[in-house]
This record gives C-alpha cells, sequence and structure tokens, in this order.
C-alpha cells in the first residue's frame, strides 16, 4: 500500500537517512555508556555507576523512538552493529578508559549526537516534517544538557 502523509518519497528518504545516522549514533551512544557502567572503578564509582544506568537507560528508550519513527516513514531501520559502524560517527574505545576518560568520551558522544540530529533536522524541517523536527530537537536538549552535566564533573 502507498503511503501518503504529505511527505514526498524523495524526502522521506532523505529525512530516514539522516534519522539512521541520529540511530546508529545512538545506539553506539548507548552501548558505551552501558560498559562504561559496568566498567567503572574509582572514588567516582558510585556516582557514574548510577549517572550512566540513567543514562542509557533514556538511550534505549530514545533509539526505539528513532526507528520506530523510520518505519513511519517507510522504510526500515538499521538494526545490526555492522550497520551502525558505518553510520556511526562515534568510536568505541579497544580498552576500559579510567573513569575521567569515560566521562570525556561520553561528553564527545553526547556532542556528537547533537550534531547529527541536529544535520537531519534540515531536512526534516524544509519537508515540513513536524513530528521527526520534534523528536530532533528533542534529541539535541537532551544530549546537549547530558553532555553539560558530565563536563561539569570535569571542572
Amino acid at each position: 500500500m502507498n503511503l501518503d502523509i504529505g511527505i514526498s518519497k524523495e524526502n522521506r528518504q532523505k529525512i530516514t537517512t539522516g534519522l539512521s545516522h541520529v540511530l546508529a549514533d545512538s545506539y553506539t551512544l548507548y552501548l558505551k555508556t552501558h560498559n562504561f557502567h559496568w566498567n567503572v572503578t574509582g572514588p567516582m564509582f558510585q556516582t557514574l555507576h548510577l549517572m550512566f544506568e540513567t543514562q542509557y537507560n533514556e538511550l534505549a528508550v530514545a533509539v526505539d523512538d528513532i526507528a520506530e519513527r523510520i518505519r513511519a516513514l517507510g522504510h526500515f531501520a538499521p538494526g545490526t552493529y555492522a550497520a551502525y559502524k558505518k553510520l556511526s560517527s562515534i568510536d568505541m574505545e579497544e580498552d576500559i578508559p579510567t573513569a575521567t576518560d569515560m566521562i570525556r568520551s561520553l561528553v564527545k558522544g553526547h556532542e556528537a549526537v547533537a550534531k547529527t540530529a541536529r544535520e537531519a533536522f534540515k531536512d526534516a524541517e524544509s519537508a515540513n516534517d513536524e513530528p521527526t523536527a520534534d523528536l530532533l530537537t528533542q534529541r539535541m536538549q537532551v544530549h546537549e544538557k547530558t553532555a553539560w552535566m558530565l563536563r561539569s564533573l570535569l571542572e
């Protein structure tokens, strides 16, 4: 059945391409945050362990919302590590960093997702795709605020 929601097929393709990058960045950041939650050590253990848990739980909900928006636009959402590795702008650490380096890495990760969402927002806005624009605006707010909170731990 044809999809007729007032957004052209070409615009839906552009939007879902951008959303796929946001999804890949978000899932990669989710995995990184969960890894850090499990493996953080040091004097800030309890604080960071709980903070990282809150963050990865928020990201788990977010990746579902992003993937479901891609589906609502008539495309399949990427869902493999191979796809995420190609689409994501976030690198994963090979080793377990110190707690401070974990924080630095997560700041960079949240800033990367905010930038990716901001890029994707342009296509959503130009196509008058308000639901996607709203989703991306919310994601930018969460990632910018989380990056600020993490940066504050480094001062």
